[in-house]
């Protein structure tokens, strides 16, 4: 306290002023009430909660698995509901899986596609052109061969074989002598004369679940498509580019056991839809022996190039018909309702 020409002045310290003022500061903001969130719209609050579910939808069946055809047991417990390997020059049955069951072949259907278009011995470096008719009405499904795009049928071919191309398929087949349906026709006469009583054919590509077939049938197809070099040469290329319009575009393989130094495939064609699972035929050579294998309705993404490794690693091993003393093995029915399934197979001939 100074006393300054008879004044009292009282001199109070900073920080207990600062102190005071901070006090009433806090004392007046708990004062104020803080406002509630605005209500929520229903309407808003259910789409959240429909937009946070994920809707379950489970796939397709296979016409394999509406058959019963994957309850038949097989000591290599193969994914495949179908599976067959014989030597290709005695015909003997190494292993067998429903090798008679009749079902979708898929893509399977190009092998029949290429066989005939090399028959017919046509103009490999004629151009075609990829038309509004070759695009898929029946799956939807789609393609880098855009309408417009002109080929030869040599690379049409190429794409059909390796990379499994339904619109460079469909236009080999429009433009054979006395069009598409002449094809088609074709395609099921040829099928009779090689003795593939099973098969039927709608259409060149096999987006088509009526094309139909048995393991039987397509190891004699794969048997004779083999003979013709440029059926196993593009079947087993790797990848391939072509030119369309301005861009250079890279095609691959739909087997990537092409690639692989251990296998020696001489011809293979792969295939999927919905009816028909994964499939996958081969020629290749295994200890000096020339094996045809045949998979259908195999369940699973990579599930028929699993089966068919494991089907040459038996082969390959002390147990196997080739190496070995064993015997051939044939997968049986799990039940007397399985092996009625497989009997009662209906055929679309």
């Amino acid at each position: 306290m100074l006393l300054l020409a008879g004044t009292c002045v009282t001199l109070l310290p900073v920080q207990s002023a600062q102190a005071a003022t901070t006090s009433k500061a806090k004392t007046k903001s708990t004062s104020v009430r803080k406002a509630k969130p605005a209500p929520r719209s229903p309407r808003k609050v259910a789409a959240r909660a429909a937009a946070r579910e994920v809707a379950v939808v489970p796939p397709k069946p296979s016409f394999g698995q509406m058959y019963g055809l994957h309850d038949t047991e097989d000591p290599l417990d193969l994914k495949s509901s179908v599976a067959l390997v014989l030597d290709q020059d005695t015909n003997e049955v190494l292993f067998s899986k429903n090798p008679q069951a009749v079902l979708p072949i898929a893509s399977i259907t190009k092998l029949m596609t290429a066989l005939l278009v090399v028959e017919a011995k046509q103009d490999l470096d004629e151009k075609i052109t990829i038309t509004d008719d070759d695009k898929d009405t029946e799956k939807f499904t789609s393609s880098r061969l855009a309408v417009g795009t002109t080929l030869t049928r040599g690379e049409l071919l190429h794409l059909a074989l390796m990379s499994s191309e339904n619109r460079a398929a469909h236009a080999l087949g429009r433009n054979y002598p006395g069009g598409l349906e002449t094809f088609v026709a074709a395609m099921n006469t040829k099928a009779q004369l090689l003795g593939m009583a099973d098969t039927h054919y709608v259409e060149p590509t096999g987006l088509s679940s009526r094309n139909q077939s048995s393991a039987r049938d397509l190891a004699v197809l794969v048997k004779m498509a083999h003979q013709f070099p440029l059926i196993r040469e593009l079947s087993t290329s790797p990848e391939y580019t072509v030119a369309l319009g301005r861009r250079q575009v890279r095609f691959g393989t739909t087997n990537g056991l092409v690639k692989k130094a251990d296998w020696d495939i001489g011809l293979q064609k792969t295939g999927f839809i919905n009816e028909a699972g994964q499939c996958l035929v081969m020629q290749a050579q295994m200890a000096g022996r020339k094996l045809i294998m045949v998979f259908l309705d195999s369940a699973g993404k990579y599930s028929r190039i699993g089966d068919a490794e494991r089907v040459r690693k038996w082969l390959m091993g002390a147990s196997s018909p080739i190496t070995g003393p064993a015997t051939a093995v044939t997968a049986l029915p799990a039940t007397a309702a399985t092996a009625a399934a497989v009997a009662a197979t209906p055929s679309v001939k």
